[in-house]
Formats: structure tokens, sequence, C-alpha cells
């Protein structure tokens, strides 16, 4: 009979290196149970790695579709707000307009005057605003401001006004000599000279540094929507002509007829400054109904991926958590027989 000799020193690094694995599956299955998923997909899966590869490479791109349309809509969002309040300011400057029509009153025509800059004033801070450090109406120009104050001091729209009365008429809108201004004279200064100053290329020098081409989103993998509007529009700019008209020819010395006439134009400006502006919320209302459609058919994949990828790489809790308990208990004892091994001893029985 042959004896083997087996020292407590080997027998207590066998039971290190269970502990070691013991461990190191205990925290694998940890992970598992609190993710749902394998610890380590490639060697779980092996050649269907790549399925899970995918998936969630879809996944990722799916929220990031998502992500990039919340912005969309927080921008689409503020735009509807700046137009909203474009919108209240043609509306109370055609009421201004209407209120003081066929009046020859000087108190009613200067409050008229005030409330018609006042509305302007506000339409160039709705005009000016951003979100997210981009100019909302300045199309694909997101880094210019748009439009330019006509209030400001020195602003290069009051001044290309002056020059142009000044050069049609030879003489200040504020000049006692524009009471001798006849009706054809000033509709054809109207019509002819200061219109086509908004409806043409200085509308472009003296007033918007806005692009004409809008920002356009892709909101699906498929589907590009227009995702914000510019100040050059024709809302925008009949608003700027009307307001323009009442602030500096509404309560000019000029003859009652004439007043009549202009008072006429600026209602006919100020109404399509509100149906223009209203037209560009409508189109941006599209722009959010699609986007809402588009985030319902994203998170629809989502969750059909979502149950793809459990099935692919998910793991049973169940059984990840009895495996842990018996891992667990096995460690423990294991522990137990090295405490037990190290106190062993030949003093002890020498």
């Amino acid at each position: 009979m042959k004896t083997s000799f087996v020292s407590n020193l080997a027998l207590q690094n066998a039971m290190r290196l269970t502990i070691g694995r013991g461990q190191n599956e205990i925290q694998k299955l940890n992970t598992e149970i609190v993710t749902g998923r394998y610890a380590d997909i490639g060697l779980a899966l092996g050649a269907k790695t790549s399925n899970s590869v995918t998936l969630n490479s879809d996944v990722t791109r799916l929220n990031s579709i998502l992500d990039s349309n919340a912005l969309v809509t927080q921008r689409l969002s503020a735009s509807q707000s700046a137009l909203n309040m474009m919108s209240d300011s043609a509306q109370q400057m055609l009421e201004a307009f209407i209120a003081v029509n066929g009046s020859d009153d000087a108190n009613r025509l200067l409050i008229a005057q005030r409330d018609i800059e006042s509305a302007l004033g506000a339409f160039t801070i709705a005009g000016n605003t951003s979100a997210n450090g981009e100019y909302l109406f300045s199309g694909i120009n997101t880094n210019t401001k748009p439009l330019e104050d006509y209030l400001a001091a020195g602003s290069a729209p009051k001044a290309a006004f002056d020059a142009l009365f000044l050069g049609h008429f030879t003489f200040a809108q504020d000049d006692p000599a524009a009471a001798g201004i006849t009706v054809a004279q000033m509709d054809n200064f109207i019509s002819n000279v200061l219109e086509p100053e908004f409806t043409g290329a200085a509308w472009n020098t003296d007033w918007s540094s806005a692009s004409d081409t809008n920002v356009t989103s892709r909101i699906l993998k498929n589907e590009v929507v227009e995702s914000s509007t510019n100040a050059n529009s024709v809302g925008m700019r009949n608003f700027a002509l009307a307001a323009v008209i009442g602030a500096e020819l509404l309560n000019s010395p000029i003859s009652a007829e004439v007043r009549t006439s202009v008072n006429a134009s600026a209602i006919e400006y100020a109404g399509l400054a509100v149906t223009g502006i209203d037209n560009q919320r409508s189109t941006l209302g599209v722009s959010e109904n699609r986007i809402t459609k588009a985030n319902t058919a994203l998170e629809s994949q989502l969750r059909i991926i979502s149950l793809h990828l459990g099935d692919v790489e998910g793991v049973d809790a169940y059984e990840a958590s009895t495996r842990m308990n018996s891992l667990m208990a096995q460690v423990e004892t294991s522990y137990t027989l090295t405490a037990r091994i190290q106190q062993m001893s030949l003093m002890n029985y020498l």
C-alpha cells in the first residue's frame, strides 16, 4: 500500500482557487440579475453575437432620432410662441389703424402711433428670439440675428425710409410741406416706391439677415420636415410695411383725405400680416404633428426591437438567482474549510 502526502498549504490554495472562481461567477450572475442580460454577450451567444450587435445598433439609432426630435419639438414650440406674439402684435396694430380710421384727432392719432410702435417693438423682439443659442427666424443662418430694430437710434431701415421719402417728395415726412401731398401722390409713393423696398431685395439689405432656406430635420429614417421658418416671409414683410406706414405717416402733417388713404393701405397690409403670420404658425403646426406621429412610430419600433433583444440576450433572472444562492453557499463553505485547514498544524500532535 502506497501513501501519498498532501500538505495543508496545497489544500488552502485549492480552496482559495475555488473561492476566487465562485466570487467571479457570483459577480457575473449579479450583473445578469440586475441588467436582465448576459454579462458576457460574446461568450453566451457565440456566432449569434452579430444579432445582438445589430439590434443594439438599431436601438441606439432610434434613440438618437428621438433625442433629435425632442430638440426639434422644443425649437418648434419656441417658434410657435414667438409667432403667437407676432400675431397678437399684428392684431394690436390692425385694431389701432381701425380705431383711427377716418379720424383727424391729434390725440387719437398720437395714441395710435404709440400703439403701432409698441407692436413693432414686440414684433422685433419676437422675431429675434433664440433657443439653445440659435435664432429661430434666421433660416439656416441660425447664428445671425434676423431683424433690425427699426426704432433703434441710427437703424438702417429707418434711414432707408427717410431717404426714400425725401428722395421722392424732396422734403421730410414731418415737414409742413407734407400737407400739399395729394392722395394720388401718396398712393403712388406707397405702392410703387415704399412697397418694393419690403417685397424686393432691399428687405435683405435694410431689414433682414435671415436666409430664405429653412432648417430641415430628419424625424424618421425616410422622412424630413422643415423645423423652422424665417423673417423673410410675406407676413413679416407686410407687418413691417404696415408698421412703418403707421409710425411715419399716420400722424404726419398730411391732409385728412391723404390720411384716410394712408390708413386704408395700412389696414390692408396689417390684415395681410395677420394672415401671413398665422399661415406660418399653421405650417409649423403641421411639422409638429408629423414629429408627434414619427415619435409614436419610433417608440413602437423600439418596443419591438427591445422584445427581440430580450429573446436574444436576456437571461432567466430566477435561474440566475438560484445559481447565485448556490454559489454563495459553496463560497461560504469554502471559507469555513479554509479557516479549519489553516488551524491544522503538526504542533498540535507532538
